[in-house]
């Protein structure tokens, strides 16, 4: 009997202009304090942590996640959240100091610093 396995390939992309190949997500799972409420938020330990668990803000500092790549800055603030059958949550940011807007998925089942529930059930319902 022969046994066949597949090695999926890792998934890159080319940017326009540019002949260097680069993964669209980068691990970066550090902690931080966050810019708008001030507390400290600690790494997730399984992928990267990209907003307050407390106040769902984030920065805008991602082109692709965890790349550290966007020199905008500004204040990411939760617009609105959507139920995702396979995600879970995905939480809608719009960045104050550009306009940008961004998905990012809910940490909501997270074993340390889980996203706040209760905000993101007000973000669904457009409670806030």
């Amino acid at each position: 009997m022969i046994f066949y396995y597949f090695v999926p390939k890792e998934k890159k992309h080319t940017q326009k202009g540019n002949d260097m190949e680069n993964k669209r997500f980068t691990k970066n799972d550090n902690g931080f304090i966050c810019k708008n409420c001030g507390k400290e938020v600690l790494p997730l330990g399984y992928t990267s942590r990209n907003h307050c668990p407390f106040c769902l803000c984030s920065l805008h500092v991602d082109i692709n996640p965890g790349d550290r790549a966007n020199t905008c800055g500004g204040i990411l603030r939760p617009i609105k959240a959507e139920p995702d059958p396979k995600k879970g949550y995905i939480i809608i940011h719009r960045c104050d100091r550009c306009g940008e807007v961004v998905r990012n998925k809910a940490a909501h089942e997270a074993k340390i610093q889980p996203d706040d529930t209760s905000l993101i059930i007000k973000l669904t319902a457009g409670a806030l």
